[in-house]
């Protein structure tokens, strides 16, 4: 049996705990980063949804964290990926009311984590938000009745992203519309970031969807 992964958060003075209405937003970082990151976007998105920040579990020795190791890029091995995803719905069961809804957004590898947690929690999330991100190249359980439930997915990428191949984007481009119900923007010109404009179109993507 697998150890169990510890997640640290941190969070905007909500208590995660305590019955909600309010969306959540999970927010999963990228490799080498951390759980401070992606906060700064909170502020560009919806005024009625909280978060809370996970950070990955796996320290590097370069400083920052990751979700799973790098071995062929974007072709990760499906059990450190399942393994990640699996301490993330520990935490979520332990640290928030099972009656709030909750929507992962990832960046990078949080953005494979993000559809990752749809695919072995299907039903469970409302939406997913992923952000020059991928998904896991195998079959999983969990995938038919992901297709069956089509849950909304924003899947933002640029067009100039340098980090995450046109091979690994496309594979989930192809993947994606066969699972969920995609929402899907390439912007032109973009590296391996987030722009104003894709935060725009999350922020509408996600009124669209919860509020």
């Amino acid at each position: 049996m697998s150890p169990a992964i510890e997640i640290t958060a941190r969070r905007d003075g909500i208590d995660p705990a305590l019955p909600s209405t309010r969306p959540l937003l999970l927010l999963l970082h990228g490799y080498g980063s951390h759980e401070g990151d992606l906060p700064s976007l909170a502020a560009y998105l919806p005024d009625g949804f909280d978060w809370v920040s996970l950070r990955a579990p796996l320290g590097l020795p370069t400083g920052g964290f990751a979700w799973f190791p790098i071995t062929v890029p974007g072709r990760p091995s499906a059990e450190p990926v399942i393994e990640a995803a699996d301490a993330i719905l520990a935490w979520l069961d332990a640290n928030v009311h099972p009656g709030t809804p909750v929507v992962p957004l990832g960046f990078s590898q949080g953005g494979l984590m993000a559809t990752q947690l749809l695919r072995q929690a299907p039903g469970r999330f409302p939406a997913g938000v992923v952000l020059s991100g991928f998904t896991l190249d195998a079959t999983l359980p969990g995938d038919k009745a992901l297709a069956a439930v089509r849950t909304p997915v924003f899947f933002g990428h640029g067009d100039a992203d340098r980090v995450i191949s046109a091979e690994t984007t496309a594979r989930a481009s192809a993947w994606l519309p066969g699972h969920t119900a995609l929402t899907e923007k390439v912007y032109a010109g973009l590296p391996h970031s987030i722009s104003a404009e894709e935060l725009a179109d999350v922020s509408r993507f996600l009124t669209e969807t919860l509020v």
